[in-house]
C-alpha cells in the first residue's frame, strides 16, 4: 500500500491503543478506589463496585475518552487471529466516535479494505501491544505520543512534497515556538496540518513549570483528511484543542471570525495560487493591501494579523521569494507593512529543511505593538521603527544525505538573540553580529526598495587577518597549486605503467 494510505490504517491503531490504555488507567484506579474501605469511592459489593468501573461519567470528568465495552484494546487483541478483525477494529472506531461527541467524523473506519489482510491487521495490533508501547505500569503514556509523532514524520518523509499539507519538521516547529514563547494565552494556527505547532507549544508550556490550562488552542485546517489527523493527533496528547466543526478554509470560512490571539502560528502553503482571491475583494482582512490571485503569501500575512491581538505576534513560515518579489502588487503590500511598523522580525532559514523540496524558506514574526510588551510581558526595549533581520542560513546539520535540522543550541541562539534584541532576555544584552544579525531602522529598508532579505541588512563576517603580506601569500599558493600539477602528472605516469604492465601480462 502506498503511505499515504497506510498512514492512516497504522495512526488509526495507534490512537485506539493510546485511547484504550488511558482509560484503563483511570478504570484501575477506580478499581483500587472501589476496593479501599477507607475510599470514598468505596463498594461493598462486587456489583456495586462494577456499577462505578462502567460508569461513563467517571471517566469524561477526567478527560479520559468512554471506551465501550468488547471494543477496548485488549478485547481486539483477544481477537487478533481471527479472520473477521477488521470489522471488529471498524466497529471499534465506530463505537468510540458514538460515545464521544468530540471525535465523530474524525477516525478512520477502512480496515475491511481489500487491501488489508486479517492477518496485517492481526500483526499490527500485536506490534502495537508491546510493552515498551505502554511503558511501566503506564506511567508514562506520552510513549504512544511520541511514537505517533515519529510516524507522522516518517510519513512526512515517504510521502515528499505531499507531506507538508499534514507536517511541518519538528526542528522548524520549535524554533517557531521558542522564539514566540507562549506561556499562557491563546494560541491560533489557520493552517494547523496534523497540530504539530500545538503539540509543541503544551510542551514548552510544560518545560516551563506551566500547565495545559495556561493556553488555549485554535485552530483550522482545509484537507479533511489532514483535519482529522489533526484531531487525533491533539486527542493522543490529551490537548483540548477547537478546530471547528469540520474542516474549512480559513479564508472562505473562517472558523473563528472573532478570535484574536496572543499567538498566531502557523507553516501555510507556499505561493498558493488556487485560493481563490478574486472572491475577496474589499474583505477587511486586507489593511494593507489585496493580495493577488495568484499568491496567498500576503493573504496568509494579514490573515494572521487580523486574528492577532493588539500586544500579540505571529510567527509563521514562508517561500523566500515573499521577501522581495514585486509582482502583482506584493511590494506595495510589503511596504505598507513596514511603514505601519508591523513587521518585527525576519529570519532566513538554511535550504533542505523540508521533505521533499528544496526551496529556501524564512521565518516571518509581526506585531502591531513595539511598545515596552511583547506577548503581555514587559520589554525594555522601544522597538517601533525598527525591525530585527537573522541570517540563519549556514546553521544547522544534516541528518541524512537530503534533510537538515537544528540543533537544541542551534534554535536557542536564534532564539536568545530575538528575545535579546526585544528586551524580553533576562541573560543576554543585544549587539549586532556580522553575517549573522542586525536591528535595522525603517529609514534603512526604504533605502532598499522595502525588500526584507536578512542578507541584505547584516552584512558579512570580517575576514581573518592573518598578517601575511599578499605577495607572500600569492607566491606561496601559486607554489603549492604548481606542486599539486606535479604529483598529479607523477600519479598518471604510475597507473599508465602500472595499466600497461597488466594489459602486457594479460596477451601474454
Amino acid at each position: 500500500m502506498d503511505s499515504a494510505v497506510y498512514k492512516h490504517v497504522v495512526l488509526g491503531l495507534i490512537f485506539l491503543k493510546y485511547v484504550s490504555d488511558t482509560f484503563m488507567v483511570r478504570h484501575d484506579q477506580l478499581r483500587r478506589l472501589v476496593s479501599d474501605p477507607t475510599s470514598e469511592y468505596f463498594m461493598p459489593s462486587e456489583a456495586a463496585k462494577q456499577s462505578v468501573l462502567e460508569d461513563r461519567d467517571e471517566y469524561t470528568a477526567e478527560g479520559v475518552f468512554w471506551i465501550p465495552q468488547g471494543h477496548r484494546w485488549q478485547d481486539l487483541r483477544n481477537a487478533a487471529k481471527q479472520p473477521d478483525i477488521g470489522k471488529r477494529v471498524d466497529a471499534a472506531m465506530e463505537a468510540i466516535e458514538r460515545d464521544n461527541p468530540s471525535l465523530r467524523g474524525v477516525l478512520p473506519k477502512n480496515y475491511t479494505q481489500r487491501e488489508l489482510s486479517a492477518e496485517a491487521i492481526g500483526g499490527l495490533i500485536d506490534t502495537f501491544s508491546r510493552q515498551d508501547l505502554a511503558s511501566e505500569e503506564f506511567k508514562d503514556l506520552d510513549v504512544l505520543g511520541r511514537v505517533y509523532e515519529y510516524f507522522l514524520g516518517q510519513f512526512a518523509s515517504k510521502e515528499g512534497k505531499k507531506a507538508g499539507e499534514f507536517y511541518t519538521p519538528r526542528t522548524i516547529v520549535q524554533l517557531l515556538v521558542e522564539m514566540l514563547q507562549p506561556y499562557h494565552g491563546r494560541v491560533l494556527d489557520p493552517a494547523c496540518g496534523s497540530g504539530g505547532m500545538f503539540v509543541q507549544a503544551d510542551k514548552f508550556v510544560a518545560a516551563h513549570g506551566g500547565s495545559r490550562n495556561d493556553i488555549s488552542v485554535f485552530g483550522q485546517e482545509s484537507n479533511p483528511t489532514t483535519w482529522r489527523l489533526a484531531k487525533m493527533n491533539l486527542a493522543v496528547r490529551g490537548i483540548d484543542g477547537n478546530l471547528g466543526p469540520e474542516w474549512a478554509d480559513s479564508f472562505h470560512a473562517d472558523a473563528h471570525p472573532d478570535l484574536r490571539a496572543d499567538f498566531v502560528i502557523a507553516n501555510p502553503p507556499f505561493n498558493d495560487s488556487n485560493w481563490a482571491g478574486e472572491r475577496l475583494k474589499g474583505d477587511v482582512r486586507w489593511k494593507y493591501g489585496t493580495p493577488p490571485p495568484q499568491n496567498a503569501n500576503y493573504a496568509w500575512l494579514q490573515h494572521f494579523l487580523h486574528h492577532c491581538a493588539p500586544t500579540g505576534t505571529v510567527g509563521t513560515v514562508l517561500a523566500n521569494g515573499s521577501l522581495s518579489s514585486q509582482q502583482n502588487g506584493e511590494g506595495e503590500i510589503r511596504r505598507a507593512m513596514v511603514e505601519a511598523d508591523v513587521v518585527e522580525c525576519i529570519v532566513a532559514l538554511p535550504p533542505q529543511l523540508f521533505y521533499g523540496t528544496q526551496i529556501p524558506v524564512c521565518l516571518w514574526f509581526l506585531t502591531k505593538n513595539k511598545i515596552g510588551h511583547a506577548n503581555g510581558l514587559p520589554a525594555s526595549r522601544d522597538r517601533r521603527g525598527e525591525a530585527l533581520f537573522i541570517d540563519a542560513r549556514q546553521i544547522g546539520h544534516m541528518e541524512g544525505r537530503t534533510l537538515r535540522a537544528f540543533s537544541q543550541d542551534d534554535i536557542l541562539r536564534i532564539a536568545d538573540t530575538y528575545h535579546a534584541w526585544r528586551g524580553t532576555s533576562t541573560s543576554t544584552t543585544y549587539v549586532d553580529q556580522p553575517a549573522f544579525c542586525r536591528a535595522t531602522r525603517a529609514a534603512d529598508i526604504a533605502g532598499h526598495d522595502y525588500v526584507l532579505t536578512p542578507g541584505r541588512y547584516v552584512g558579512s563576517a570580517e575576514a581573518e587577518d592573518d598578517s601575511e603580506p599578499l605577495d607572500e601569500k600569492v607566491s606561496r599558493l601559486a607554489t603549492q597549486i604548481r606542486e599539486g600539477f606535479a604529483r598529479r602528472e607523477l600519479l598518471q605516469r604510475r597507473v599508465t605503467t602500472a595499466l600497461g604492465a597488466l594489459v602486457s601480462g594479460t596477451d601474454g
